[in-house]
C-alpha cells in the first residue's frame, strides 16, 4: 500500500489557506444566516463552529495527509487549538466593530468587515498548531 507523500512545507501551508479559505468563506456566510436570528456576538460563535468542522475535514483531506492520529483525537486536538483562535476571531471581531470602525467612520458592512478581519487573524497560529498537534506525523516521532 502507497503511504500519502507529505507535501513541501510552502505547498503544506499553501492548501491550508485553500482549504481555510473555503472554510472562512462558510464560516462568514453562516454568520449572516445566524445573524438573522442570534446577536452578532453569538452568530459569530456559532457560525465559527461550522466553519471549524468544515475546516477540519478539508485539512485532514487535503493538507495533512500524512497524519495517522485516529480522527477522534486529532479532531479532539482541532478542537482546542481553535479554542484559541475562537477567542482571537470573537475579540478581533467584537473590537474592529465596536471601536476601530466607529472610530474611522464606516458604516456600511461593519459586521461583515469586523467578522472578515477576525476571520483572518489566526490563519497562522493555527497552522503551526494543527501541523504540530493535530495532524502531526506520529509515523516521524517513531523514526526520532
Amino acid at each position: 500500500m502507497n503511504q500519502p507523500t507529505t507535501a513541501s512545507p510552502k505547498r503544506q501551508f499553501f492548501l491550508f489557506l485553500i482549504t481555510g479559505g473555503i472554510a472562512a468563506l462558510i464560516n462568514i456566510g453562516s454568520r449572516i444566516g445566524f445573524s438573522q436570528v442570534l446577536r452578532f456576538e453569538l452568530a459569530v460563535l456559532a457560525a465559527y463552529a461550522i466553519g471549524m468542522v468544515t475546516a477540519y475535514a478539508l485539512a485532514r483531506r487535503y493538507v495533512f495527509i500524512q497524519t495517522q492520529q485516529s480522527v477522534k483525537r486529532s479532531f479532539a486536538a482541532f478542537a482546542l487549538i481553535n479554542l484559541a483562535a475562537v477567542l482571537q476571531t470573537w475579540l478581533v471581531s467584537i473590537g474592529i466593530r465596536t471601536w476601530l470602525l466607529p472610530v474611522i467612520g464606516v458604516a456600511a458592512l461593519v459586521d461583515l468587515i469586523a467578522h472578515s478581519f477576525g476571520v483572518v487573524v489566526p490563519v497562522v497560529t493555527s497552522f503551526f498548531g494543527h501541523k504540530y498537534v493535530s495532524f502531526r506525523d506520529v509515523s516521524s516521532d517513531r523514526r526520532l
